[in-house]
């Protein structure tokens, strides 16, 4: 019988590299991988009936709308894309922004208030710091451009949130230089920070501090999860198995050479004393796939969807995701 054709989508990451080259194989699946790099315009094209059988997602909006009965996806538990966010909280020093606490009652920008790094990063402000969220006015709008940021899917807010859509004409990286709004969260920083003196980011030593955090806390925060058209899955139910052992082989192929390969695998010229202290830090595996292993971090980001009026209800994390382990 032939292999099962089935299209995936995603980011051409390190950890996904062996797939695409086809240096790892999922058993009984021709696996075609589509390149795509940007984010945002792959999240997009996964909603609905999109063209691919399984893809990269936006994990929070994938937990958002899980629970809907027309929902065509399931997930498995693979994460093509996880960041500590402590760095992406930029400040304009001019607005007397020194500590997390200094952000309440300002207005601050976010390219789109649903978007995963920004849920992470209220968490952390509101968990770690004691942040009011209630006070902040959020302006949501591009970052670098007077629109806004993609085409998410239309969630609904099910509380109270002090949001405005950017239509000043300008970005927010520009707002943010102008002192018309305070900071910026979000998944990525201003091309205004290094460029303007005024524009820094909040926790300058924010890999010291995001290191602790994971000692403390067990999060690595997760962004991306991958996602399989339902019916595949109850057509043919092998396939999550052997996608699942396909992307966990892959993973540990790159981490393998990360570490050990003679020829530096990277351009980074410390990648390899990078990969060792890593390893250290989170004593092994330092990218895990899978539901154990990643369970503080996925009950953390339903409990923050909750708090910040996203999710009705806390949802069992074993509930999002398919049963592969």
């Amino acid at each position: 019988m032939a292999d099962l054709k089935l299209t995936f989508a995603c980011g051409l990451y390190d950890r996904m590299l062996p797939l695409y080259t086809g240096e790892v194989k999922p058993e009984g699946i021709d696996l075609r991988f589509v390149v795509e790099n940007a984010p945002r315009r792959l999240f997009d094209q996964m909603q609905g009936d999109g063209p691919y059988d399984l893809g990269e997602m936006s994990l929070s909006e994938y937990i958002c709308q899980s629970s809907k009965p027309d929902w065509p996806f399931v997930a498995l538990p693979v994460f093509p894309s996880r960041v500590f966010r402590h760095g992406f909280i930029v400040v304009n020093r001019e607005a007397g922004m020194a500590s997390p606490k200094d952000l309440e009652g300002k207005r601050i920008g976010v390219p789109n208030y649903f978007m995963t790094a920004a849920i992470y990063i209220r968490g952390l402000l509101k968990h770690d710091h004691g942040v009011d969220l209630s006070t902040i006015q959020w302006v949501q709008g591009d970052l670098e451009g007077t629109g806004g940021h993609g085409a998410p899917p239309d969630l609904q807010l099910l509380g109270p949130v002090n949001i405005e859509n950017n239509r000043s004409g300008k970005s927010l990286t520009q707002l943010l230089e102008a002192n018309d709004i305070s900071a910026t969260i979000g998944a990525n920083v201003p091309s205004a920070l290094g460029r303007n003196p005024s524009i820094q980011r909040l926790f300058p030593d924010y890999r010291a501090l995001e290191a602790d955090y994971y000692r403390r806390s067990g999060i690595f925060p997760i962004m991306h999860v991958v996602a399989i058209k339902r019916r595949l899955v109850e057509a043919h139910p092998f396939v999550a198995q052997s996608l699942y052992q396909a992307f966990c082989a892959a993973k540990d192929e790159t981490m393998t050479s990360l570490r050990q390969k003679a020829a530096s695998f990277s351009m980074l010229p410390w990648a390899r004393h990078e990969a060792e202290e890593m390893h250290r830090l989170f004593e092994g595996d330092f990218w895990p796939y899978g539901l154990k292993a990643n369970r503080r971090t996925l009950e953390a980001l339903v409990t923050y969807l909750v708090e910040q009026h996203l999710l009705a209800r806390e949802i069992p994390v074993e509930h999002l995701f398919l049963p592969v382990e």
